[in-house]
């Protein structure tokens, strides 16, 4: 495999993966990392949302890490979101704010009209009823003004205004989003993992379609699309959260769509650390084919050939909750 770099959040750590050397660092101990998000301008500017410290900042790496002078007032950051149109970066709180920063982490801003929405009274998150969180970011890139932010739970919220007004949750998305990404080769194109489902806007989150054709469970996580085609689309699947998030089998999978059909993928092996649910998917820019599952427990897997093939990398992580590529 050629030389590329994996940062993994493992719920309390960054891990530094070198994929061709197998080389594993790690660093934020103990501050709860648990999303990340790599900089598309600067393949060594890496962002770390924690469970309750804030967000860090990584200008080399992953070696050193810095806090912001003024961060996000809520501290418990659980989305992050790097524009590729311009130098802005998102980060997604619970309680459900959105915070943007336009000098690398330095300061952050609250976007304030999220919460206007009408539906957010009936906003709360099952594992925490009291509250609820931003769980993930996409930016289309074809407009660096459009914003669409999946709440946990409450729904899909879109802005074409950067965030000054929002449109409240288009009922064609699935509801219970947990992933959302978007793809530089179809840039009004929005592709979304949920809790009741899969859907895709072709309209940057205007509009919605449930692509389900062959999916065997439809309780979805994790999702990547291939760096080179925005038609071959990867989800990890469960058959609902007690299995996905219990401490037994996960009964779970990961699928690709190519062809207009969802078809599964997960070849690994049938050991019991190996039937986790796949927390993370990325695919890395300069490898097209190639996709990463991090597995609850902390198994990361290489599928090639669009995950015709699969090894385990060497890596001993304690667990594997998010996954970025340099």
């Amino acid at each position: 495999m050629s030389a590329g770099r994996l940062y993994a959040a493992t719920g309390d750590a960054v891990a530094r993966v070198e994929m061709d050397a197998g080389d594993v660092s790690l660093s934020l101990q103990g501050s709860g990392a648990c999303c990340l998000a790599s900089d598309p301008g600067d393949p060594d500017r890496i962002y770390a949302g924690t469970f309750d410290d804030g967000v860090r900042i990584s200008d080399d790496g992953g070696a050193s890490w810095r806090e912001p002078e003024a961060g996000p007032a809520d501290r418990r950051v659980l989305a992050l979101a790097v524009s590729r149109a311009v130098p802005v970066v998102y980060a997604g709180t619970e309680p459900s704010n959105l915070y943007r920063s336009e000098d690398a982490g330095r300061t952050w801003e609250l976007v304030p009209a999220l919460r206007d929405l009408p539906s957010e009274p009936n906003w709360s998150f099952p594992g925490r009823p009291w509250t609820h969180h931003v769980q993930t970011i996409a930016l289309p890139p074809a407009d660096p003004d459009t914003l669409v932010v999946g709440i946990e739970l409450g729904g899909v919220m879109r802005s074409t205004d950067g965030g000054a007004t929002w449109a409240d949750h288009n009922p064609q998305a699935c509801i219970d989003a947990h992933s959302m990404v978007t793809h530089a080769g179809a840039p009004d194109r929005v592709y979304e993992a949920a809790g009741d489902g899969v859907a895709r806007s072709e309209d940057a989150g205007a509009t919605w379609s449930h692509l389900e054709a062959g999916l065997d469970r439809h309780y979805a996580w994790a999702t990547a699309v291939d760096p080179d085609d925005p038609d071959l689309w990867y989800v990890s699947v469960s058959t609902g959260p007690f299995a996905a998030h219990g401490r037994g089998d996960g009964q779970a999978r990961v699928m690709r769509r190519q062809d207009a059909q969802w078809e599964p993928v997960d070849g690994w092996g049938d050991a019991p650390e190996l039937r986790r649910m796949p927390y993370a998917l990325a695919t890395l820019p300069d490898r097209p084919g190639v996709v990463v599952a991090g597995l609850r427990g902390g198994a990361l897997l290489v599928g090639e050939d669009a995950g015709e093939r699969w090894t385990r990398l060497d890596a001993q992580l304690p667990d594997v909750v998010a996954l970025a590529s340099a």
